[in-house]
């Protein structure tokens, strides 16, 4: 059933928040119906990008509270009192939660529903069946999507774990079936390390999400992380626009992704995005979300990961391959009207996106924020930079390190590298007090393994572990470069005295 709205709160905030507005404005523009947006914004974002150019901002206060039924501190975007108030406070009429936060929150969805407030995307229902990872594997099994093997259902202790350990066999991965971002997750390469990655696994799953509840899967070993894009609609169509390749990962942290992915064929990328579009259908999914699998290059499988019920982070790529633009479709979706077409338009090209992060590759990737004294970010042919931030503008330390990501198309992957590449050497970046990880990214695109598409998800994490870390030649440019403004500082004190 139609429906319509003109007031959208943000509840998040830096480059997503950005990301939506562009987003708004370009819809209220071609539909000549203007909307307002509402930034939710705490005090570290008082003078933030996004709350500047928003029509309209609430602020929610301190960036964290404290939970009086645990006492553990939590992001105050998470607390529902604060932005219940907030929401009604701004006469919201529909929300928007992009990534991150609470945009899997299948409560807060059920709270949108509750005020009388369009939530874009899933309902808190299917959130919950997909967002639970126990959950979405017997799903997939159900609607015929290929799954590891794996224990069944969750694991309740130490003695039931290596029952399952013995019939999956090792190594294999502990997980918790509440997480997600790379946390709750612990590889077990042998019986000896079962216990201590059990427990460890349950733990960080309950300190992070308030579930300890876990489960066993088999590891795959020299596998790539590719997921599909997903969009459904209230009439039953689902679109599945293209598989994206994130096997460059630090840690279970994507550092560039890419579309298509260079390790899969045509018949194979058909049939995963096949896979996932029926997944979401079984599951009456509607707005946007993410189908995750590992591909395993040397038996050509695949096994289902878990569903993403949100926009990812690494959209763009998507959107310069198939000229959609997912932000103003879930616009779309959100007012209840189907999808332009029964089948999703064809894809065109290839797209690269690096993840221009304040962090500090000499110091094992630690957030390195502050002022950013210099921000010129690379334009030129097939470049797109998505951002929050402007020059001068400071990086809180209390939310995520990101200054930018620089998305680069190309009609071959070779040409879109390149202009990566060329876009990250052109991008001028100085943070007063901190460090970002631009060097690192170049020389990681340098290396051969990139150009070939030769790596799987371990393949950075093993660099590290050899010794062989990216960031030789551009630490010796810094180096030079740090000498000659020392010089010029000493020769200046002189020159006054």
């Amino acid at each position: 059933m139609p429906r319509d709205f003109t007031r959208i709160a943000i509840v998040n905030r830096g480059e997503a928040a950005m990301r939506f507005l562009h987003a708004a404005r370009e819809d209220s523009l071609e539909r000549g119906r203007p909307l307002t947006t509402i930034a939710l914004y705490t005090e570290p974002d008082r003078r933030s990008l996004f709350v500047r150019e928003a029509d309209e901002a609430v602020s929610l206060g301190a960036p964290f509270v404290t939970d009086p039924a645990d006492g553990r501190r939590k992001s105050s975007y998470l607390d529902y009192d604060r932005l219940t108030r907030a929401l009604r406070g701004a006469r919201a009429e529909a929300v928007w939660v992009g990534w991150g936060l609470v945009a899997e929150h299948a409560a807060f969805a059920d709270l949108c529903r509750d005020l009388g407030v369009v939530f874009l995307g899933p309902t808190g229902d299917v959130m919950r069946k997909l967002g639970d990872k126990i959950g979405s594997k017997l799903l997939a099994e159900a609607a015929g999507v290929p799954v590891a093997p794996w224990s069944g259902g969750p694991v309740e202790d130490l003695a039931a774990a290596r029952r399952h350990a013995a019939e999956i066999g090792y190594p294999l991965m502990v997980k918790a079936t509440a997480g997600g971002g790379g946390r709750g997750i612990r590889r077990v390469d042998g019986e000896r390390d079962l216990a201590e990655g059990f427990e460890a696994a349950r733990s960080e799953g309950y300190k992070a999400f308030g579930d300890p509840t876990v489960f066993l899967e088999r590891r795959v070993r020299g596998g790539r992380h590719v997921e599909v894009q997903v969009v459904g609609d209230e009439h039953g169509t689902v679109w599945a626009l293209g598989v994206r390749d994130c096997s460059v990962q630090r840690r279970h942290q994507k550092l560039i992704e890419e579309t298509p992915s260079p390790a899969l064929t045509a018949d194979e990328d058909r049939f995963l995005r096949d896979a996932a579009a029926r997944l979401a259908k079984s599951a009456g999914y509607t707005g946007a979300g993410t189908v995750e699998f590992l591909f395993e290059p040397a038996s050509r499988q695949f096994s289902f990961l878990e569903v993403n019920a949100r926009l990812q982070v690494e959209h763009p790529v998507t959107e310069l391959v198939t000229g959609v633009d997912l932000v103003k479709l879930q616009l779309h979706v959100g007012r209840g009207l189907p999808l332009p077409s029964p089948e999703p338009p064809p894809a065109t090209g290839h797209a690269v996106e690096a993840r221009l992060n304040a962090e500090d590759p000499d110091r094992d990737f630690a957030p390195s924020p502050g002022r950013l004294e210099v921000f010129r970010p690379a334009r030129g042919p097939g470049i797109r930079v998505d951002s929050g931030v402007e020059e001068g503008d400071v990086i809180p330390s209390e939310f995520d390190s990101m200054i930018a990501k620089l998305i680069a198309w190309g009609r071959t992957r070779e040409e879109a590298l390149a202009r990566l590449s060329r876009a990250l050497g052109e991008t001028a970046v100085v943070i007063r007090g901190g460090a970002s990880n631009k060097a690192f990214l170049q020389e990681l695109l340098r290396r051969p393994e990139m150009a070939s598409g030769d790596f799987d998800t371990e393949w950075v994490d093993r660099l590290g572990a050899a010794g062989a870390r990216p960031v030789g030649r551009a630490g010796a440019v810094a180096l030079a470069a740090a000498a000659v403004e020392a010089y010029e500082a000493a020769l200046d004190v002189e020159r006054t005295r």
